[in-house]
């Protein structure tokens, strides 16, 4: 295994010490910048067409200081009378002045004032929104899966436990990209911005209570840190890691991840056994690709199959679950199914058939 000094931690941590936040899924809107420069034009807009009705009739008004009133002070008399400061320097004095003042100008103060408070109001509301949203999502979460790393292997994880029935709101993504949690909350998945190797950042993914944790950073070192840390925070969730060399699998194991996933070395086999025999490439494929053609899940024995043998069942059996033991469909220790047991089997894909989820305690405090 081939980790960085603690220097090199240190230095990878700094620069990834950004803004760490959590980021709901939710409908697409405009950006509030983008709102509030919106309305600052509106708000030009209507000064701009005040202060053109008031140079238009500008001899009914009177400047104290001059006596006439040019575009400038059409322009200042507009700012001062949306505004509602109203110094009183220059004043209607003609019937027509005061009739504009009345039916064109007052409501136009009216929808200047519109503007502007309605510009702050929808911030505050959509501030107080975003944070009543944020503290009803962590205090209901719960139970869920955390994937850490939402690249190729992360959104293809994500995809398969969604197809066994998994919803959307059940998942949270955990990268340093702001893009690919973009990516993620754009999907309906809750996102979090953050360097996975903080123990804070997996805080805001309620890490200490999700039933399963999937890891699948970019780098090995970066997963054996994840993994630390994860169990550490949540010592009975199940955790899944990922990692590019074969020698690294047994360091993420002693780190406590339950299972090791070798990509470079699946994908590997997988090359080879479909040189050898392109059919059982296929079907290894689609295996592997839940929700069409043949699924590979896990169950539990139904009642009525106890007393039975593996191959009595209607399913096709590959593996008998026993403890913590796994064994071939063939293996005599078997004997007869139990009410305990659980079955790995080989079925049909179907809209209604999905995986039955591994039950683990939470935590107690």
């Amino acid at each position: 295994m081939k980790l960085p000094g603690h220097d090199a931690i240190a230095r990878r941590a700094d620069e990834h010490l950004v803004a760490q936040r959590v980021q709901l899924p939710r409908a697409v809107v405009e950006r509030p910048i983008r709102q509030v420069v919106k309305r600052l034009l509106m708000a030009l807009l209507v000064l701009v067409a005040t202060a053109f009705v008031v140079y238009a009739d500008h001899d009914g008004y009177h400047d104290n200081s001059d006596g006439s009133v040019d575009l400038l002070d059409a322009f200042y008399y507009a700012t001062v009378t949306l505004s509602t400061t109203g110094y009183g320097d220059i004043t209607p004095v003609s019937d027509g002045a005061r009739l504009t003042n009345i039916f064109v100008i007052t409501p136009l103060r009216v929808l200047f004032l519109i503007i502007l408070v309605g510009t702050t109001l929808e911030v505050l509301t959509e501030r107080t929104r975003e944070e009543w949203r944020l503290n009803r999502w962590r205090s209901t979460l719960r139970d869920h899966t955390v994937v850490i790393g939402y690249g190729t292997k992360g959104r293809s994880a994500i995809q398969t436990v969604c197809a066994t029935g998994l919803k959307a709101e059940q998942v949270v993504v955990v990268d340093p990209s702001s893009k690919a949690v973009d990516a993620a909350t754009a999907e309906g998945y809750a996102g979090v911005i953050g360097d996975a190797t903080r123990s804070d950042v997996l805080r805001r993914a309620e890490v200490h209570k999700a039933r399963q944790i999937i890891i699948a950073p970019q780098r090995d070192d970066t997963a054996v840190l994840v993994t630390l840390t994860a169990r550490q925070l949540n010592r009975s969730a199940k955790i899944v890691a990922a990692v590019r060399e074969e020698e690294n699998a047994p360091l993420l194991k002693q780190s406590g991840a339950d299972a090791v996933v070798t990509s470079s070395g699946a994908a590997g086999r997988l090359l080879g056994l479909s040189v050898l025999s392109p059919a059982a490439g296929m079907v290894m494929e689609d295996l592997i690709q839940q929700g069409s053609g043949l699924d590979i899940m896990e169950r539990p024995v139904v009642r009525a199959e106890v007393g039975k043998g593996p191959r009595e069942t209607d399913d096709l059996v590959v593996s008998v679950v026993r403890g913590h033991r796994v064994l071939g469909y063939d293996d005599p220790s078997i004997g007869s199914l139990q009410l305990t047991d659980r079955l790995i089997t080989i079925v049909r894909a179907s809209p209604g058939a999905h995986v039955t989820p591994h039950h683990r305690p939470l935590p107690t405090d």
